[in-house]
């Protein structure tokens, strides 16, 4: 059994890392002065991961949109009981979710922590599928999906990524459609649980007021009498950086009042998980807060001009083979509001708020909401989770951010500054003539 501990000063927090024999890891980080436990376990494992090789000779298993999604219900149903009853009557609160490339199952608790990491690890690893439980969960999952397709803001989201991504499974919906789903059966549903919920694909992180001694002790055991199949053979990992196959402009149309814009950018290539693509990352962050966050020059004069309105923001993804940036925004014109966010980007150089002294203010800032972040053990616990199958972890941000100079954040904006990789969408009511 491995076993490391490493102290972060920059942070101020301990990260305690232990590899079982089975291959299952543990992130710990003990917090004594606070009252609750927040554990999280994840799977390397979302919505982009529909193949997997079973054997080195076999064809690629090829799975419906949604499947991951789909495992991540079902694994609550039990033959005689609800995982939710058991943590409920054990004094926890429990959830999961799914996303691109992860599927997370946590609890939250102040008392029984052991007895809830038993049954967290116990649920997630012991699945139980038959025919009527999946035909149910469909019914179920399909009203979720028809909920979703009344929410402008998210089906404009995946349009967008299906103008960046035509064919990738991030054109799809992750919890897949009524018609995809409709083809999961209790044997595929066995089949990618056997395939990436083997420990060698998984981590647990505990963060909270608990003994790490003892919580070794206790999944080491569980873990001990737990039959493991063999690990599967290769992940076919769909690795997506082509700018050539993006649609440019499109146009959709629902019953909404006030018109929408978004820009979408296509990572051309790809953002490492190590130290260097943590580098990127922030960098990349960083350059978007400087040219287009609310205390600079650009927001405030595009908001008095009305191009924009407080719903304007943006994010930059990074996942397994993708990235992209995304902005968005109600607008009254969106084809002014999309024209602005380009031009401010091929313009940047010229922009005032492009110095040496604004990019220390936003790296302050950064740090302040950084270290802000860290009273909450979820927080923590998530983002520890989302990193935990790259070389860095949340605890690196100070170190790294510390080192990023103006030139590392124009480097890594650069990237988005060109035409190619750029989809744009408006989303317009129903009745409006088309801008």
């Amino acid at each position: 059994m491995d076993d490391t501990t490493k102290r972060y000063a920059d942070a101020g927090e301990t990260l305690r890392r232990v590899t079982l024999p089975n291959g299952l890891r543990l992130q710990i980080v003990v917090k004594p002065e606070y009252h609750k436990t927040y554990a999280v376990f994840t799977t390397n494992f979302g919505a982009v991961d529909d193949q997997v090789r079973l054997q080195a000779d076999a064809q690629p298993v090829v799975v419906p949109a949604g499947t991951a999604h789909f495992l991540e219900h079902k694994l609550f149903d039990k033959a005689d009981y609800d995982a939710f009853d058991l943590f409920g009557a054990s004094g926890a609160s429990a959830n999961a979710f799914t996303s691109a490339t992860n599927t997370n199952y946590l609890f939250s608790t102040t008392r029984n922590v052991m007895k809830n990491v038993e049954i967290l690890l116990d649920f997630v690893q012991d699945p139980y599928f038959t025919d009527a439980t999946v035909a149910k969960e469909q019914g179920i999952i399909g009203q979720e999906i028809q909920m979703y397709d009344d929410d402008p803001n998210w089906q404009a989201y995946t349009s967008l990524l299906a103008d960046m991504y035509p064919g990738h499974p991030l054109s799809q919906d992750i919890a897949g459609t009524v018609d995809s789903i409709s083809h999961i059966t209790p044997a595929i549903l066995r089949t990618m649980h056997q395939a990436f919920y083997h420990p060698q694909n998984m981590v647990l992180t505990v963060v909270g007021n608990f003994d790490a001694d003892e919580l070794i002790r206790v999944v080491s055991a569980n873990q001990a009498g737990k039959v493991t199949a063999p690990a599967p053979q290769a992940r076919i990992t769909h690795d997506d950086y082509d700018v050539s196959v993006v649609q440019p402009y499109s146009v959709k149309r629902l019953d909404i009042v006030r018109p929408k814009g978004y820009v979408g950018i296509k990572g051309s290539a790809p953002i490492t998980a190590d130290r260097a693509g943590l580098r990127q990352e922030l960098a990349t962050r960083l350059f978007l807060e400087l040219i287009f966050g609310d205390s600079g020059h650009t927001y405030t004069d595009w908001y008095d001009q009305g191009v924009i309105d407080d719903t304007f923001g943006y994010e930059f993804n990074v996942g397994r083979g993708y990235n992209f940036t995304v902005f968005s925004g109600d607008a009254t014109d969106p084809n002014r509001m999309t024209n602005a966010i380009m031009a401010a980007l091929r313009n940047y150089r010229a922009n005032p708020d492009v110095n040496v002294d604004r990019l220390a203010r936003i790296i302050k800032a950064s740090l302040g909401k950084y270290f802000a972040s860290l009273n909450s053990l979820e927080n923590i616990a998530n983002q520890l989770a989302s990193r935990a199958f790259g070389d860095t972890n949340m605890f690196d941000y100070p170190d790294v951010l510390a080192e990023l100079t103006l030139a590392d954040v124009l480097a890594a904006g650069q990237a988005l500054v060109r035409d190619d990789g750029v989809a744009i969408l408006h989303l317009l009511p129903e009745t409006e003539a088309s801008k």
